[in-house]
């Protein structure tokens, strides 16, 4: 029997093509709830309170539990894995992953991949996430946000400061740090959009590399609760990018977002046999 789709993700497709015709590739496209602001007094970016560590150990090993389920159950399906010698290259040293953000679990898909060097090097992979998701979020993905290595972004200048202390004392002693260059989340959207300048302004400043990876999809044979096909996932990890130290900072920033996007380009157009062009441009 068909599954009907599901409205809201209907409505979320119709959004993707507006915003995709108004260039407003960075923009939310998801009804999420409202975001609070997060104050400095409200995240241990680094857990060093004791109840924080406990909870992050707890919740982690709940998380594994719940990817676990998600693939014994055809919920997430990684389909293959190509390149992961690139990431092998940077595995002692801190780096900035970018990832292309198009579903609530795509992070899981990448965690599945990397669980063997997380747990022989007795590590997690941090991800840096929007503000409302680490103070608005309820129930089970609330508690993933909050207590899962995450690195919340805010609009307190105060918080940012701690942020981006945080970043460099992970970076320096060598941990994986995930980073959605395009920002918001466009569900089951295939095309690299283009990138904002957050991450690499990161990269540059802490002087680590940028370890681009880009997940191509496909339909699979299993229809979800929404009424739409889940999809394959194949992750492609593609070669490091590094800080240019003959650049200046705005030109470094600049050379490694390009190469980026380029490199992602490159994937979409392999994967899937067709240039990568957006819908006409409508103001």
């Amino acid at each position: 029997m068909a599954v009907e789709k599901a409205k809201d993700r209907l409505e979320v497709l119709e959004r993707i093509d507006e915003y995709e015709r108004k260039r407003w590739f960075s923009k939310d496209v998801e009804n999420d709830p409202p975001t609070k602001p997060l104050l400095p007094n409200q995240v241990d970016y680094l857990n060093e309170k004791l109840i924080n560590k406990i909870l992050t150990k707890f919740v982690n090993a709940k998380a594994r539990r719940f990817i676990d389920n998600l693939i014994e159950n055809n919920q997430l399906i990684i389909k293959g894995v190509n390149g992961y010698e690139n990431f092998e290259k940077v595995q002692e040293t801190g780096v900035i992953l970018t990832c292309n953000h198009f579903n609530a679990f795509d992070n899981f898909a990448i965690h599945k991949v990397l669980e063997d060097f997380l747990l022989s090097h007795k590590t997690e992979l941090y991800k840096v996430i929007r503000e409302g998701n680490f103070t608005s979020f309820p129930g089970l993905y609330g508690l993933f946000f909050r207590h899962c290595n995450t690195l919340p972004l805010s609009h307190n200048f105060s918080t940012m400061k701690k942020f981006m202390h945080a970043l460099s004392v992970l970076l320096k002693r060598g941990e994986k740090v995930l980073i959605y260059a395009e920002q918001g989340m466009w569900w089951n959207y295939r095309k690299p959009r283009p990138l904002t300048p957050g991450a690499f302004r990161f990269a540059v400043e802490n002087n680590v590399p940028i370890l681009p990876l880009f997940i191509t999809m496909n339909d699979s044979e299993f229809v979800g609760s929404d009424g739409f096909n889940i999809q394959e996932y194949t992750l492609h990890f593609l070669p490091a990018i590094y800080p240019d130290s003959n650049l200046n900072k705005k030109d470094n920033i600049e050379m490694l977002k390009n190469k980026n996007y380029e490199m992602w380009k490159e994937v979409y157009e392999k994967t899937y046999g067709i240039p990568l062009e957006y819908l006409p441009e409508s103001k």
